[in-house]
């Protein structure tokens, strides 16, 4: 008699089916959805809205300002992890809980505090005012709002591969000569890599789309401080949905094509990081 395997989750089909189901609801639906809003205009309509200049500059800003974030937080997320896991000090708990603020925070509630500590009569404001720096209702504003909600993704996507690394690893480089600086390089940095670029796609993915923490510190500001997703609500406001889905189907093939590459990026440093081990 054929042995028959019992488990606690059920069968290939169910589940696969149950997966694909699952998908083109989430994700596949409201995709399709898009496009089909968009085929409503005309080539030359959809041309005309996707290329307007204010348009143009705030694709610009966003997906700029986003990669930047998402740079910021793989280097200091890397510090942040490095940290948390390396070294013991009074109050690392508490520090290690503070990583999770922006989960957990509102993000309409991160975007005021940021303003009132940004702005020119903020605590942070004011001094850097006196030296000539304005933060709040500038780009840089938009760059520091992103860059907060988006360090945890980088932080908690690396900071296991860094608790499963063993010291020993490095003891061993150093015996035989290696500087840290080459410890760092040839031993470390292989392994946590691919961990530290799926860091970066999620805090780029984040970033792309984030509309409450940024409305309030950007000022909005056309052709200067204005983002995709602030044309997007002010066309849906006009009821000009398919003009709305046009900015957002160009958004939304650009952030597939950049997390494409960005994955691509990570199989070829995994692969290289499995071949120096």
């Amino acid at each position: 008699m054929m042995a028959v395997h019992t488990g606690v989750l059920p069968g290939f089909r169910l589940t696969l089916g149950y997966t694909l189901f699952y998908l083109s609801l989430i994700v596949l639906l409201p995709v399709a959805a898009v496009f089909g809003k968009t085929l409503e205009l005309g080539w030359g309509e959809f041309v005309d809205v996707v290329s307007n200049p204010r348009v143009l500059a705030a694709y610009r800003l966003s997906f700029g300002a986003a990669l930047a974030a998402a740079a910021i937080d793989a280097v200091f997320g890397l510090l942040l992890a490095w940290v948390l896991v390396r070294y013991s000090f009074p109050g690392k708990r508490l520090v290690d809980a503070l990583i999770d603020l922006p989960f957990a925070l509102p993000t309409a509630v991160a975007g005021i505090a940021l303003t009132a500590l940004y702005a020119p009569n903020g605590w942070l404001g004011g001094w850097l005012a006196a030296l000539g720096v304005k933060v709040a209702f500038t780009p840089l504003g938009i760059l520091v709002a992103l860059v907060f909600i988006g360090i945890p993704f980088v932080v908690r996507t690396v900071q296991p591969v860094l608790e499963e690394f063993e010291p020993e690893f490095e003891e061993a480089a150093a015996s035989l000569g290696a500087s840290r600086w080459q410890v760092f390089r040839h031993v470390i940095l292989p392994h946590v890599l691919p961990a530290t670029v799926t860091g970066f796609a999620l805090a780029f993915a984040r970033a792309v789309g984030e509309y409450g923490s940024v409305i309030f510190i950007a000022g909005n500001i056309p052709f200067v401080s204005e983002i995709v997703p602030l044309l997007i609500i002010g066309q849906l406001e006009q009821y000009n949905e398919a003009g709305a889905t046009a900015i957002a189907t160009v958004m939304l093939v650009i952030s597939f094509t950049l997390l494409l590459v960005i994955n691509a990026l990570q199989a070829w440093a995994a692969r290289r990081g499995g071949k120096e081990q």
